[in-house]
């Protein structure tokens, strides 16, 4: 398996599997399965309303198959509509509940609308709880990016 290594000292898989328009009854054994073949990086997000499917694969692969949560690299995404402090903190917090681990390796944010110097504060905050072990800015436009920290782990554009 190949890995980038994040600005933090973070290593990431370079391929991962996402579970979007994964039919909620079927994430948990896909999940289970990319697990099972070799895959390490699982992506998911509230808005594909299958984080806790999610969460049962990555589970069902830790019993069955010995796998351990170190060696799984599991994403997750705020949305817009959860930018904010107060929000971002609180949609974090239900991911890690629907996904049943302790924390998340990485958290994306997709776009620069509503409060997302806010969201940005709250991952920062999370990061230092060790609740998120990096963090990702999408689609985000450089003069946007420029205001943040460098702890941000990558910028893609």
């Amino acid at each position: 398996m190949n890995y980038v290594t994040l600005n933090n000292g973070v290593k990431m898989p370079m391929i991962g599997f996402g579970v979007f328009e994964i039919p909620k009854e079927e994430t948990a054994r896909c999940v289970y399965e990319a697990l099972e073949v070799g895959y390490r990086l699982i992506d998911t997000a509230q808005a594909y309303y299958n984080e806790e499917e999610t969460g049962d694969g990555i589970r069902q692969a830790i019993q069955k198959l010995g796998i351990n949560r170190e060696d799984i690299f599991l994403t997750t995404k705020v949305w817009v509509t959860e930018f904010g402090y107060e929000k971002t903190k609180a949609s974090i917090e239900e991911s890690l509940k629907k996904l049943k681990t302790d924390y998340i390796d990485l958290v994306l944010i997709h776009q620069c609308l509503s409060d997302y110097y806010g969201a940005y504060h709250a991952l920062e905050d999370l990061y230092d709880e060790g609740k998120i072990r990096a963090m990702v800015f999408l689609i985000f436009l450089l003069s946007v990016w420029q205001i943040f920290l460098l702890s941000i782990a990558l910028y893609q554009r």
